[in-house]
C-alpha cells in the first residue's frame, strides 16, 4: 500500500488589508471592494448589447483595486532595495539583484528560528547573540539555511506601537549569517533593522550615522534577501520544518509580496 506523507502548514503571513497599523499612515495601503453588482457596468461594457437582467441574479463579479507599495504586507526584499550594488565583500561588486532575478532555490530552504522576543524594543542584536541563540537550541548552521527572528513585534501586531516595536538585527549579527552561507532571513518585525524611532535617538546622541539601516546595508557586502512583517513565529519550534517565500514576479522591483509558510512533513 502507498500511503501519503503527512503535512502540516503554519501560515507565517499577515494580511493586506485596511484600518490595521502594519506601516506608518503615509505609507499604508488602500483596497476598495467592488461587490457582484458595482461591477455590472463594467461587464455590459465590455459585452455590448448586454443588461443587468443577462447575469445571473443580476450578479458579476466581485473584485478589489488596491493601492499599495511592495513592501506593504508580508514581502521578501531583493538586495536591490538595499543598495544599488552587491558582493563588495566577495570580490565582486556587481549591480544588485531586482526581485524577479532572485533564484528561487533560496525561497524554498530549511528553516530554523531564533527566539529574540526578550530583547527590548530597538535593541540591535549582535552576532553574539545570534551565536549564543545558535548554541543555546542546538543547530549548526547551512548554506541557505532561512532564518526567522521572532521579536516582541509579532506580539503588537495590529496595536498603535507596532511599527517601533522589537529588536532588530545589526550589521555584524547580518553578516555572521551571509557569510555561513545564509542568503534569506526574515523578521516579524517592521523592519530587519530596529525601529527608525529607536536609531534616530542614537544617532543623535552619538552623531555616528553608520547605525542608519545598518542590517540592511550588509547587503552591500554580500546579497541577501529577508522577509518583513512575518506573523505567528511563536508557533514553530526551532527547526525542523521548510520555509516556502516565493515572491511576486514584478520586473525590475525591490520586493515582492508573498504568502510565507513553514511546511512540516510526516506529522
Amino acid at each position: 500500500m502507498i500511503t501519503k506523507a503527512k503535512r502540516r502548514f503554519v501560515d507565517l503571513s499577515i494580511y493586506l488589508e485596511n484600518d490595521v497599523l502594519s506601516d506608518p499612515p503615509p505609507l499604508a495601503p488602500k483596497i476598495t471592494y467592488q461587490t457582484h453588482q458595482d461591477t455590472l457596468p463594467e461587464f455590459m461594457a465590455m459585452i455590448p448589447g448586454t443588461e443587468a437582467a443577462d447575469y445571473p441574479d443580476g450578479e458579476a463579479a466581485a473584485a478589489e483595486w488596491v493601492t499599495c507599495t511592495t513592501h506593504n504586507g508580508t514581502h521578501l526584499d531583493a538586495p536591490y532595495h538595499f543598495h544599488s550594488t552587491q558582493d563588495a565583500a566577495l570580490g565582486e561588486r556587481k549591480p544588485s539583484m531586482t526581485i524577479d532575478q532572485v533564484p528561487l532555490a533560496w525561497c524554498f530552504q530549511p528553516g530554523v528560528k531564533l527566539d529574540f522576543r526578550h530583547f527590548p524594543d530597538g535593541y540591535v542584536a549582535t552576532a553574539a547573540d545570534v551565536e549564543a541563540e545558535l548554541k543555546r537550541i542546538g543547530y549548526e548552521l547551512q548554506p541557505l539555511d532561512i532564518v526567522l527572528v521572532n521579536t516582541r513585534a509579532g506580539s503588537r501586531y495590529g496595536y498603535s506601537d507596532y511599527v517601533s516595536a522589537g529588536c532588530g538585527m545589526g550589521y555584524e549579527a547580518t553578516m555572521y549569517l551571509l557569510q555561513r552561507g545564509v542568503r534569506l532571513t526574515g523578521t516579524d518585525a517592521w523592519s530587519w533593522d530596529a525601529p527608525f524611532s529607536y536609531t534616530a535617538e542614537k544617532i543623535a546622541q552619538t552623531g555616528d550615522k553608520s547605525l542608519i539601516w545598518e542590517g540592511h546595508k550588509a547587503g552591500r557586502d554580500i546579497g541577501y534577501c529577508h522577509l518583513e512583517k512575518l506573523h505567528n513565529l511563536e508557533a514553530l519550534p526551532d527547526s525542523g520544518f521548510m520555509i516556502s517565500c516565493f515572491p511576486h514576479k514584478i520586473r525590475g522591483a525591490s520586493a515582492g509580496w508573498t504568502r510565507a509558510v513553514a511546511i512540516f512533513e510526516n506529522e
